[in-house]
């Protein structure tokens, strides 16, 4: 069989392989696909490295040219068919079997006297070789992911939204990206001639011609589901390629109160301080809100927790949309709410009345009755010298507040000069 036989017959058995397999991920476990990815990760690298077959324009791996352009076409139909995180999964445990690969290697290199079997020879230098080529690759790899998916979804605004060209255009500029590094590896490594670059590399683009061809045919007759057409932005695709957005809402969701989103009491406690010692620096004041939902237990008890939570809900969201941009808002716990408004006064009386007026007015689908709140209110320095002062003073006004029928605003001013 001729060398360009052999390897068209390898394409075709290998995507249609993998095309059958991807097909049935729901029914067998998308683990599964991940698995023959990984599973033919090491006699991809062993033939780019050692098994070449010559063709007019050079030489040819049937590894590097057929499994790694046929690898990448797949990883991105994980993406177009599912998304980021799913294509991310396969690439961080290929990297991590590779580098575990060869520290086990090294640790075999301690022992210098093998046994010796007729015909079998242990070649630890050649697993060494291989082991530096599957980690170079699998780096590579990663980097090329990040920039196929960028290209891919870049290719709609700027040259077409033609499936089958996004898909060449985009394995096209990546496989020749990586054949000029993961040849510069090869060549260091084990010295193949540069006919290997440009056989390789011309080889690479017509696997990215046939691959793209055959997913395109996949995606229209197989899974004819609509394409996502909007293009991710840069930054989100790599965030999502490399978990850091898994951090970063992690660190969001850190200091949130379950049930109505707000900052909870861990984060007033801690950024209450802050605003106090900068509006002591540019020598302006800060007020400090308590709000309280009045009758709140008897809401509990009549109409269940459920819709005692609901109330909670749409007060804070109210609060959210009166308060001014610079004010900051917490649920302080329970049906208690503490907000904290730089620069208020003389607005600060004004500011809690229109949350007062804008609660009462609100309706409340499932209660018969309307719901209001109490605010009691403490102004630095007016009212009080330091956090816990101005705590103390707001929440004392509060009770005020309520003591006189609830459904009110009191302002410590309106008690007097603090003691």
């Amino acid at each position: 069989m001729s060398g360009f036989l052999v390897l068209l017959a390898q394409a075709v058995i290998y995507f249609a392989a993998m095309a059958i397999i991807f097909n049935f991920r729901r029914v067998i476990g998308i683990g599964t696909f991940y698995c023959v990815l990984g599973a033919m990760h090491f006699l991809e690298t062993y033939l780019a490295a050692v098994f070449f077959i010559e063709l007019p324009f050079g030489l040819i791996s049937p590894g590097s040219t057929v499994m790694f352009a046929g690898k990448l076409a797949f990883f991105l139909l994980l993406y177009i068919k599912e998304d980021a995180e799913s294509m991310r999964q396969p690439i961080y445990g290929l990297l991590i079997g590779n580098m575990l690969m060869v520290v086990l290697a090294m640790i075999l290199r301690a022992y210098n006297d093998p046994v010796s079997l007729p015909g079998y020879n242990p070649d630890l230098r050649f697993l060494d070789q291989i082991g530096f080529l599957m980690v170079w690759g699998t780096v590579l790899l990663f980097v090329d992911l990040i920039a196929l998916v960028i290209i891919y979804e870049r290719l709609s605004e700027l040259v077409t939204n033609t499936p089958a060209g996004r898909i060449f255009l985009s394995l096209a500029i990546v496989l020749s990206f990586d054949q000029v590094f993961f040849y510069v590896g090869l060549h260091l490594l084990s010295g193949v001639p540069i006919s290997a670059f440009y056989g390789g590399w011309i080889a690479k683009l017509g696997a990215a011609g046939f691959f793209s061809i055959m997913l395109a045919l996949y995606l229209r007759f197989v899974e004819a589901a609509a394409i996502r057409a909007s293009a991710h932005g840069t930054i989100d695709v790599f965030d999502r390629l490399t978990y850091r957005h898994r951090y970063e809402k992690l660190v969001e969701q850190i200091g949130k109160d379950a049930l109505t989103g707000l900052q909870d009491r861990g984060r007033f406690d801690a950024k209450g301080p802050v605003m106090l010692q900068a509006a002591m620096r540019s020598e302006v004041s800060l007020s400090l809100m308590m709000i309280d939902i009045d009758h709140f237990k008897s809401i509990n008890d009549r109409y269940g927790h459920p819709q005692g939570d609901k109330v909670i809900r749409l007060v804070a969201d109210i609060i959210m949309r009166t308060k001014r941009g610079a004010d900051e808002l917490f649920r302080y716990g329970g049906e208690e709410f503490a907000l904290l408004c730089p620069e208020a006064p003389p607005g600060a009386t004004a500011l809690a009345e229109r949350i007062r007026a804008a609660v009462a007015t609100a309706p409340h689908p499932g209660l018969d009755r309307p719901v209001t709140i109490s605010v009691g209110i403490a102004t630095f320095p007016a009212d009080a010298r330091d956090m816990r002062e101005l705590l103390m003073r707001a929440d004392a006004s509060l009770y005020e507040a309520k003591a006189l029928g609830r459904n009110r605003v009191r302002n410590a001013a309106a008690a007097g000069p603090r003691p």
